[in-house]
C-alpha cells in the first residue's frame, strides 16, 4: 500500500510542478510583451523600469530551466518506480488496472 501512495504522491507532485512552471512561462511572455509595449517610452523612470525587468526576466528565465530540468529528473525517477513495482507486483498491478478501468467505465456510463 505504501508503494502505491508514494507513487501516487510522487505523481500529484510532478504534475503541479508542471503546471507551475506552465504558468511561470505565460506570466513571463506577458511580462515581455508588457516591456516591448512600453519601448517607445525610452525616457525618464520607464527606462530603468524596463531595463531592470529584463534583467529580471533573463534571470527567471535561467532558474526556470533549471528547476525544469530537475522536475524532468524527478519524473524520471519516479517513472522507474512505478516500472519496477509493476516487475516486482504484475499481478496487483494488473488488478489494480482492471478497478480503475471498471469504475472509469461505470463513470463513463452514467454520462
Amino acid at each position: 500500500m505504501t508503494a502505491r501512495k508514494s507513487i501516487a504522491e510522487h505523481e500529484e507532485v510532478q504534475i503541479n510542478s508542471e503546471n507551475l512552471i506552465s504558468d511561470f512561462k505565460a506570466l513571463m511572455v506577458d511580462a515581455e510583451d508588457l516591456i516591448k509595449a512600453t519601448a517607445n517610452h525610452e525616457s525618464g523612470p520607464f527606462s530603468a523600469i524596463r531595463s531592470k525587468a529584463l534583467d529580471t526576466l533573463n534571470n527567471a528565465k535561467e532558474s526556470l530551466s533549471s528547476v525544469e530540468g530537475t522536475v524532468v529528473d524527478k519524473a524520471k525517477v519516479v517513472a522507474e518506480g512505478a516500472d519496477e513495482f509493476v516487475h516486482r507486483n504484475p499481478w496487483e498491478a494488473v488488478g489494480v488496472a482492471a478497478g480503475l478501468g471498471l469504475l472509469i467505465g461505470l463513470f463513463i456510463r452514467r454520462r
